[in-house]
């Protein structure tokens, strides 16, 4: 791991270090601490979710045309203006339009960083970099979390002032230590389309990129947007499940990833990446079966808590198979120069999925048991036939990677021709 690569993955823990300090107690602040109601906080929550899809489609051109670092420090000045705005609003207008500058400075972050990690890494080692970024920011989530819960009081305004401050001043302190990275020199696609669009022609033309983001979607859809809407809605609702036992659960899906993540990394690298992603959805129909049992196997209570505790453990595990198989995809399969764009679109899918999730999933896991628990099983099955279909659109290498370290691939027994590495697809 190169200077470059240490520098950007503390960046990733120190980001998610101060999202965990404030996004557990948004929805408290604003409608409690802030007295601005229910309905204010709700719209803050979605204040969020329409930032990212505003200037995540114009993220990717000023990626490309700029580079990555520029994009993020812009990005990262933008966040803590809008965390440090945040924490001293005090009326629904200034408390909108701070979200709206957090929730943008956010989510240009995600793909300014994740094509720093392409442009400093290679074929061989983007997997393993990709896994260290989603690890650091659990990580970071995690302990952000578990400190920011000591830090505030409902009964105090200055505590959770002090808390949107240590957001502000993680992303300032993001700024200086991104200032100081050295990016490689990374080559431009020749002629860089300039007319308004032209980029997303050429990325909506790669077939493989479509069928990848589809299945993004669903994977997003499916799993992180139900995490804390109608999961969590099911679990109290259906299942019966204490708030206590629903934070066990969401520790053991925190602790899953930690302790997991580097322990199927070998196991990942070496199977074709369709296939993997495959497995991932057959491994969540299993979760999606653990929680039908929670919610309608009418067991014990205790029972029924460990089923509810073991359905987010096993989605852990199909996060962690995943970090180190979706993003490096995505960047193999842009043009050269293009990865900004490619991480971009695929992050605005992310973000639909999100807004999209909770609004489906909320309503049917709080009163809809039965057919939410089908409709999402039924999701899932629908990753594995969806990344079997993505498998026959991808070359060997970039759906094995591992192959490009062979000279030679055997084919029936036989050595065939190398196997050339395509500098875009």
């Amino acid at each position: 791991m190169g200077a470059a690569m240490r520098r950007i993955h503390v960046g990733n823990a120190l980001s998610a270090f101060g999202l965990g300090f404030t996004v557990p107690f948004l929805y408290v602040y604003v409608a409690q601490v802030r007295g601005l109601g229910s309905m204010t906080a709700g719209f803050v929550l979605a204040v969020f979710a329409v930032a990212a899809l505003v200037v995540l489609p114009f993220a990717g051109r000023a990626i490309v045309r700029r580079g990555p670092r520029p994009v993020l420090l812009a990005a990262l000045v933008t966040a803590a203006f809008g965390a440090m705005s945040l924490g001293l609003a005090n009326s629904a207008t200034t408390v909108l339009l701070s979200a709206a500058a957090l929730g943008a400075g956010q989510a240009v972050m995600q793909p300014a960083l994740a094509t720093m990690i392409v442009d400093c890494s290679t074929a061989d080692t983007r997997s393993r970099a990709f896994a260290m970024q989603f690890f650091l920011q659990n990580l970071g989530l995690g302990i952000g979390g578990l400190i920011g819960g000591h830090i505030v009081d409902t009964s105090r305004a200055s505590s959770f002032t002090l808390l949107f401050a240590i957001e502000a001043a993680m992303f300032l302190l993001l700024v200086v230590i991104m200032s100081t990275v050295r990016m490689p020199h990374a080559p431009k696609v020749e002629g860089a389309p300039q007319a308004k669009g032209g980029s997303w022609k050429q990325l909506l033309g790669n077939r493989a990129m479509v069928q990848l983001s589809v299945l993004g979607f669903v994977l997003f859809f499916a799993c992180y947007g139900q995490f804390e809407s109608g999961l969590s809605a099911y679990g109290v609702e259906a299942a019966g499940i204490s708030t206590s036992a629903l934070g066990t659960a969401m520790a053991a899906n925190t602790a899953m990833i930690v302790v997991a993540q580097f322990a199927v990394l070998k196991f990942v690298e070496r199977r074709k990446r369709s296939r993997v992603i495959a497995a991932v959805g057959l491994i969540w129909a299993v979760a999606w079966l653990a929680a039908g049992y929670a919610g309608l196997g009418h067991g014990s209570r205790t029972m029924a808590a460990a089923a509810f505790v073991s359905t987010y453990a096993l989605f852990g595990l199909g996060e962690a198979m995943l970090s180190p198989t979706v993003a490096p995809l995505v960047a193999d399969l842009a043009p050269t120069g293009m990865a900004g764009q490619y991480n971009s679109a695929f992050a605005l899918v992310k973000q639909l999925a999100l807004a999209v999730g909770p609004a489906v999933g909320g309503p049917m896991g709080a009163s809809l048991h039965g057919p939410y628990i089908v409709t999402f099983l039924l999701f899932s099955l629908g990753i594995t036939f969806l990344a079997v279909r993505l498998g026959r659109q991808l070359t060997p290498v970039q759906n094995q990677p591992s192959l490009a370290k062979s000279r030679v691939v055997a084919q029936g027994g036989a050595p065939t021709e190398p196997v050339p590495v395509p500098a875009s697809s």
